[in-house]
């Protein structure tokens, strides 16, 4: 990609976005009528096909080669104390999960999903949004890119999450900044009561710092973004232009997906979210973005966690659409 400036790129690739196959949902739609018309409605799992179809571009989708791609940055706004966690432990968060012992390792390897796990230069934290821009247009654009190479490997489904310190702050300061609300809409309460008091202050100082550049979905990224939150919106990108379906997970891959719904709404029409969890700033997230989960197991923020249980609903529910017969009159 060249242009004149870093996110025009961007901007052009969002002004051309591929639509779903609608030959290969009309025919499994079809289909769909004609199995439920043998007594077993098939509720949401016939939703999830039919739109599963589209997407592939299959009457009789199927998900064969499922991938878990999680992104991991740093935040200097996590100098303050903004998490229940210290601020240099998303670089053990990351070893551990390289080391095969998070709790999305055994999903992947339970039900046959690879994994990648993204470290996006932990040593070098983005600027702290309370005080300045995250990073320049030039530095977000190229994370992007990155992003976009990422989903790379021939998946038929990509579940995207991420991991870290401070994500989720930032997150909630991006989507406030996009979606307007109180502060305290966005966040989960943590820890010690000022705990959550410090998070409120530094997301109102932040998105009131930034607030007269805001109305660029795309420049609302660099200054209140992160590396993390710019590479899942790459990905999310690259996925729509290879018309490769989406399962997102947690409230940092719903404040990247806010990024290209605030350019153009449909173009998240290829995503999904895995599952509801207990932060009220997801919830809110999901509602604003039309995004309606697909489980809800009382979980709370991480790993891929979600997202990939979210798949293997999907997955279970094209197997069953291609593997019921109908029955001769």
């Amino acid at each position: 990609m060249t242009s004149g400036l870093p996110f025009d790129d961007y901007r052009d690739l969002l002004r051309r976005l591929p639509e779903a196959d609608k030959a290969a949902r009309r025919d499994a739609e079809a289909r769909l009528r004609l199995l439920e018309g043998q007594g077993v409605p098939l509720g949401r799992m016939g939703e999830l096909v039919v739109w599963l179809a589209g997407w592939q571009g299959r009457s009789q989708p199927q998900i064969s080669r499922p991938m878990v791609t999680l992104f991991a940055g740093t935040h200097g706004i996590a100098k303050h104390g903004i998490s229940t966690r210290k601020a240099n432990e998303t670089q053990a968060m990351v070893e551990f999960c390289a080391a095969g012992g998070a709790a999305i390792n055994q999903i992947c390897a339970a039900n046959d999903f690879g994994l990648k796990v993204f470290d996006l230069a932990l040593h070098l934290p983005v600027d702290d949004i309370s005080e300045g821009p995250a990073f320049d247009e030039r530095g977000c654009a190229v994370t992007m890119a990155f992003g976009m190479e990422a989903i790379a490997g021939g998946a038929d489904l990509i579940c995207i999450g991420s991991l870290g310190v401070g994500g989720e702050t930032v997150a909630a300061a991006l989507l406030m900044a996009l979606h307007g609300r109180a502060a305290l809409d966005w966040i989960e309460p943590v820890g010690e009561p000022d705990l959550t008091e410090r998070r409120i202050r530094l997301i109102d100082k932040a998105v009131e710092l930034h607030g007269g550049h805001v109305k660029d979905p795309l420049e609302a990224l660099r200054r209140l973004g992160g590396r993390e939150i710019a590479a899942i919106a790459g990905a999310i990108l690259a996925a729509r232009m290879e018309r490769v379906p989406v399962v997102l997970d947690g409230i940092v891959s719903l404040a990247a997906a806010a990024v290209l719904h605030g350019v153009r709404p449909d173009a998240i029409d290829h995503c999904l979210l895995g599952h509801a969890t207990t932060n009220r700033g997801q919830r809110h997230a999901a509602q604003m973005l039309g995004l309606k989960p697909i489980l809800d197991l009382e979980m709370g923020e991480g790993e891929g966690i979600g997202a990939a249980m979210g798949a293997l609903v999907l997955k279970n529910a094209a197997q069953t659409f291609g593997s019921m017969t109908l029955r001769q009159n």
